[in-house]
């Protein structure tokens, strides 16, 4: 064997351990694709009853909107019925009310009034000429 020939075959057999160490990692990495494939898989078909729960979860939730959306409009109702009396009332009888109750204090002023001056002592009042 020539020296050229044996430095063809020193190469070659580091173009052989060049491979096989390069063709180690893609080795790992296509079976890291196959499991990656494989987990995408088991998340899709496990994602279909997660996504009709969560479709029965909404309509579930819309029944009830439904349900709070009517109970707002018989509050709006009794409100609007409530703030209807009371407008009735007050044209009704709290004019007459305010009328009876300025009466009253009127009167029960006055007869207080009349009751400081029987029992005050008479006091004679100087009325200056003009």
């Amino acid at each position: 064997m020539s020296p050229g020939q044996i430095a063809a075959l020193v190469v070659a057999g580091a173009f052989v351990l060049l491979v096989i160490l390069l063709a180690v990692p893609l080795i790992k990495l296509g079976r890291t694709l196959d499991e990656a494939t494989i987990a995408i898989r088991k998340a899709h078909q496990n994602s279909d009853p997660l996504f009709t729960g969560a479709n029965t979860t909404i309509t579930h939730v819309n029944t009830q909107l439904e349900r709070v959306d009517g109970i707002t409009a018989n509050a709006r109702a009794v409100t609007g019925n409530v703030s209807a009396l009371t407008s009735l009332f007050t044209a009704t009888l709290g004019g007459p009310l305010v009328k009876a109750a300025a009466l009253s204090y009127g009167v029960s002023k006055a007869i207080r009034a009349r009751r400081s001056a029987a029992q005050a002592p008479k006091k004679h009042s100087r009325r200056g000429r003009r």
